[in-house]
């Protein structure tokens, strides 16, 4: 499997759900936890908290708790960057990745309950110039299609071509070029601009632009004025935490993640604060502040559900997907939760048990770590078990690791070259301009000198890459700043006359998207 190919199914499994569900018992669950309950595992919350991050396993943390309407725990933990001093507050803006999705999925709610559209609208109907690769589903696909990620679209499609910089108008014209992974509404496959295209589509039928739709109906009237859905946004707060990756076993900062093109998927940016008014509004059936800012019908739609995620294969247990949630049935009852994931450095979620009228969220400034999803497990342990029923962040960290170094295996057939490598030919034999409609334009580039090639990607030819030979006319080379470890391979076709016809890069190939013929001149 080819590094990016893993790198996303990577963030994927973290979006979606890190540690496995909980086994189904067949007694009913348990009655809820009162406030005393809840506000006797807050002071465990708060130390189990400063003492991830005195461990150094992130570099800092915000939390927020709602009870019912109350927000009954909002503090936060570490340092913005490492080796400065600001702390992290509960204002502080992080960039929320994937947790982006149930914030759109209460957007689009908010829309439905206006009457600006339904779940079950055609996307045809409200974008015309919207199309996928199966003419059934091109007909028939709607908002809710896409937002359970039902379409038939491939995992994380079009990803590999955001990350070369195209515009989000630029990806979603290219989605109908992807063949389907699966029978339109017979599957499930995480799709970050499956679900972009659905939200603004449905922006778009009211009449506006994603940002400002989620802007002006949620996050406005929730009084959730750090949060953005603009990455210019979330640049220009002066309190805002920092990206940290791995960089030989410490927290480095070096990282920047912009995530417009896929804004209603993962470009949202919010703080705990504000993230706790949204918890309120959910816990209360889209009231908030005694106000039915949400149409409780509409809302509830996005916690039905809609296909099935996958199963457990340790206890058998099927987990879902609604719109923009995953949903699970567990020992304390159905809940309602999502992740979020850069690799770039963030990690995210938010978990909530209606049942109990409780919810948490956890935003962390780094990757690749579980204690988000450690933090808010452990949690749930101190109200319903009254102590934590294993270790759950060295639980969730060990996953994230165990996938992470399956995520470099593919790397490692590039880490020693063969003992005898073919030379490769001239540079003039590969330089040159190639192209197809999914990558687009891409150049062979001479140093000249004597020097080597580099690999010229992007809308803009504004993403460079050196070419490292390897064996004859397959190169390598190194596109994710963090983790340059990262080897992919680049293959040249070579033609009668001794020149390359052709190119494939590995890490756009995943969908068979990746060769690129020789264009112009030869």
């Amino acid at each position: 499997m080819r590094f990016s190919s893993t790198r996303r199914r990577l963030l994927a499994g973290v979006a979606t759900t890190l540690l496995l569900p909980a086994a189904a018992r067949a007694q009913p669950a348990p009655k809820p936890p009162g406030k005393e309950t809840v506000a006797a595992a807050l002071p465990k919350l708060r130390q189990f908290a400063r003492d991830i991050v005195d461990r150094k396993l992130v570099p800092g943390l915000s939390i927020a708790v709602v009870q019912g309407d109350e927000v009954v725990f909002l503090e936060a933990f570490g340092v913005r960057q490492v080796d400065r001093p600001e702390p992290v507050g509960v204002d502080t803006v992080f960039q929320l990745a994937s947790v982006s999705k149930p914030l759109a999925a209460t957007t689009v709610a908010a829309l439905v309950g206006d009457g600006k559209v339904t779940w079950d609208s055609r996307i045809r109907d409200i974008d015309p110039g919207f199309a996928l690769h199966d003419a059934l589903a091109s007909a028939e696909v709607t908002v809710r299609d896409l937002f359970a990620h039902r379409s038939g679209l491939a995992s994380h499609v079009g990803d590999d071509i955001e990350e070369l910089g195209f515009s989000q108008g630029e990806i979603l014209q290219r989605l109908r070029l992807a063949k389907p992974a699966y029978g339109f509404r017979n599957g499930y496959a995480y799709s970050n601009f499956g679900l972009t295209e659905a939200a603004v589509a449905a922006a778009r039928a009211a009449g506006k632009g994603w940002a400002e739709t989620a802007e002006e109906r949620l996050y406005r009237p929730l009084g959730m004025a750090a949060t953005s859905s603009r990455n210019r946004d979330f640049m220009a707060q002066a309190d805002r935490a920092a990206l940290h990756v791995r960089r030989d076993g410490q927290w480095a900062s070096f990282t920047r993640r912009n995530a417009d093109a896929q804004s209603p998927a993962g470009g949202a940016s919010s703080t705990a604060r504000d993230m706790a008014q949204w918890l309120r509004l959910l816990l209360n059936d889209g009231r908030h502040d005694g106000k039915q800012v949400i149409d409780k019908a509409a809302l509830d739609q996005t916690h039905v559900p809609a296909v099935v995620r996958g199963t457990d294969p340790q206890t058998g247990v099927t987990g879902f997907y609604g719109l923009g949630w995953n949903v699970d049935y567990r020992e304390h009852g159905v809940e309602w939760s999502h992740a979020g994931a850069f690799a770039a450095g963030a990690r995210t979620t938010v978990r909530l048990v209606p049942r109990a009228r409780l919810g948490i969220v956890v935003l962390a400034n780094a990757f690749p770590t579980g204690v988000p999803e450690g933090i808010a497990q452990t949690f749930l342990d101190y109200v319903f078990a009254g102590s934590p029923t294993r270790d759950w962040v060295a639980f969730a960290n060990q996953v994230f690791d165990t996938a992470y170094r399956e995520m470099m295996k593919p790397s490692e057939a590039y880490a020693t070259p063969p003992a005898a490598p073919a030379p490769p030919l001239p540079n003039a034999a590969y330089a040159g301009a190639y192209r197809n409609d999914y990558v687009g334009d891409a150049r062979v580039e001479d140093s000249g000198g004597g020097g080597g090639l580099f690999l010229i990607l992007g809308p803009s030819g504004n993403r460079r890459f050196p070419l490292t030979p390897f064996n004859r006319d397959l190169f390598v080379y190194s596109p994710f700043a963090e983790t340059p470890q990262a080897r992919i391979g680049v293959t040249f076709l070579i033609g009668p006359d001794g020149k390359a016809s052709a190119v494939t890069i590995e890490d756009l190939n995943e969908y068979g998207l990746g060769t690129l013929a020789r264009v112009g001149t030869r």
